[in-house]
């Protein structure tokens, strides 16, 4: 294969590594997605570097943690004075495109929860420029493309290049009800379609997980098709040429609400998967994060339509199991669709996830400042036509903001410096650093909470800002994180070494950018 070769990045919403047949799931069908592994090299220990959508989004496209790009949180659109990898390619003299989600911008366009201090009786406080300690220009136009507001009225289009992309077909938000190009996509073949999305539209069902939307949009006018045919058309239209190309293909399922259409909605029965361990065992304390989380679903406060970590039962875990398989079948029939195509047989495949969800392990869906497994661990498959690996697992640890630096040296293009992520086809990490922030309050945290986390191949430790408490789970011992051996007097030499190892982990994620422009 060419020194310059072009790539396809498939890249999912919230999808744990565990849910895919080449990631040993026993019922969820992806044959094609399967296939990529089947003809490249498949990572057994993959991590993100952030467990939310908008800071692990960034750091895939600047190679840096959410402490240096600054996408601490969601909420935080990624400021262009950040550098990404696909501009490094554009440089270079790749043709660039983005089919489907960013989420580098905000796109709810509701306003920031996160308390701002109160200015004490008799003091000043600056406004403007000044009223933060680092000057930004995050809320000029350029930062609102992914807002509803900014899609309002005449069809309009993204400021190109768009962080490195010179094409893009933006969709926004989740389930049936998502926006961006592909809202101009599905009135002009359903004028109607407003009469089809939301919960308000759905069919009849008899689930009662929160968030199971039966949508009545049909399989074809869904995104996942919207994405599957535009990145075919772009392809058609730009993969025979002599210039090689990098595309990322961006589903914004299986993310909830749980809403597969049409016939994806009952190809699994939610009976046929296992009720989740956690909640067969009486002997598992939950840490205090976890605990708060189920005593809010018990006293009826938890918030059931929105983003964070919620309780669960046995029957809703179940359920939402079988319908996030739904949602990951038919993204795996798009990538089918996509991957059919000469142009694509001839790239590099690669796929990937932003983040997991609990979907029911230790009693709880979807995410939050929980970082078990199945919310840290993702699935990365490099799929490299040629090079002797076909149907290989790699059991080095890699992360999120690895993937770019990996994409730019087989591309033969230096990354820039700065960037902090390592090829991981020359090796990898001896842990993962996963730096979690939010706005909203988390019970027996607090608001803004913040969790860092250090996942070696053995354990996982997590420190959490503001409380006293902590976690260390030996994976070895105890695979499914139920024995926290924080407070173990046995265990103070390993929770000891980790902290050091944690520390050092963090003063490698420093920034080295800018680089220095002399010699004081």
């Amino acid at each position: 294969m060419s020194d310059r070769p072009s790539f396809i990045l498939f890249i999912t919403d919230q999808h744990r590594a565990d849910f895919l047949g080449c990631y040993g799931h026993p019922l969820v069908k992806t044959p094609n997605i399967d296939a990529m592994a089947a003809q490249g090299v498949s990572f057994d220990r993959f991590y993100v570097s952030s467990p939310v959508c908008m800071p692990n989004r960034a750091s895939l496209m600047t190679a840096r943690m959410p402490s240096s790009h600054g996408v601490r949180s969601n909420g935080i659109p990624l400021s262009k004075q950040n550098v990404t990898f696909v501009e490094l390619l554009k440089d270079a003299g790749y043709k660039t495109a983005l089919i489907g989600k960013s989420h580098l911008q905000n796109f709810t366009g509701k306003p920031a929860i996160l308390p701002r201090s109160e200015t004490r009786p008799g003091f000043y406080r600056a406004s403007g420029a000044l009223a933060e300690a680092v000057r930004h220009d995050l809320l000029s136009p350029v930062y609102s493309q992914e807002e509803p507001d900014f899609w309002a009225g005449p069809q309009p289009r993204v400021e190109t290049p768009f962080y490195g992309f010179d094409h893009v077909e933006l969709v926004t938000g989740h389930g049936d009800e998502v926006g961006g190009d592909y809202t101009a996509w599905l009135l002009e073949r359903c004028p109607e379609a407003a009469s089809l999305v939301g919960p308000t539209n759905q069919l009849d069902h008899d689930y009662v997980c929160p968030q199971a939307v039966r949508t009545a949009v049909p399989e074809e006018l869904y995104s996942t098709s919207y994405i599957a045919e535009r990145a075919m058309a772009w392809l058609e239209e730009n993969g025979d040429q002599e210039q090689p190309f990098f595309l990322m293909v961006s589903f914004p399922d299986p993310h909830h609400p749980f809403n597969p259409p049409g016939r994806f909605w009952d190809m699994y029965a939610p009976e046929n998967f296992p009720v989740p361990e956690a909640f067969q065992r009486n002997d598992w304390t939950p840490p205090p994060h976890v605990a708060g989380i189920m005593e809010e679903r018990e006293a009826g406060r938890a918030a059931l339509k929105g983003m964070g970590t919620i309780g669960c039962s046995p029957r809703e875990a179940q359920e939402a199991q079988a319908l996030t398989c739904g949602m990951i079948s038919m993204i795996d029939e798009a990538v089918g669709r996509v991957r059919s195509l000469p142009a694509a047989q001839e790239a590099i495949g690669i796929f990937t996830s932003d983040h997991g969800d609990h979907l029911g392990d230790h009693r709880m869906l979807l995410k939050g400042a929980e970082h078990y497994e199945q919310l840290i661990r993702v699935p990365f498959i490099w799929s490299e036509p040629g090079d002797g690996k076909a149907g290989t697992r790699a059991d080095q640890i890699g992360q999120t903001h690895d993937i770019g630096p990996t994409i730019l040296e087989r591309a033969r293009i230096e990354s820039a410096i700065g960037m902090q992520g390592r090829p991981l086809l020359e090796g990898g990490r001896d842990a993962a650093l996963v730096q979690y922030d939010h706005q909203k309050e988390n019970p027996n945290i607090g608001i803004g909470p913040r969790v860092h986390t250090l996942r070696t191949e053995r354990w996982r430790l997590s420190l959490i800002c503001g409380v006293e408490w902590g976690e260390l789970y030996d994976l070895e011992a105890d695979p499914g994180e139920f024995v926290n051996l924080w407070d173990c007097p046995d265990h103070a030499g390993v929770r000891a070494h980790l902290t050091e190892r944690l520390a050092r982990a963090e003063m490698d994620a420093v920034d080295r950018a800018p680089f220095p422009t002399g010699l004081a």
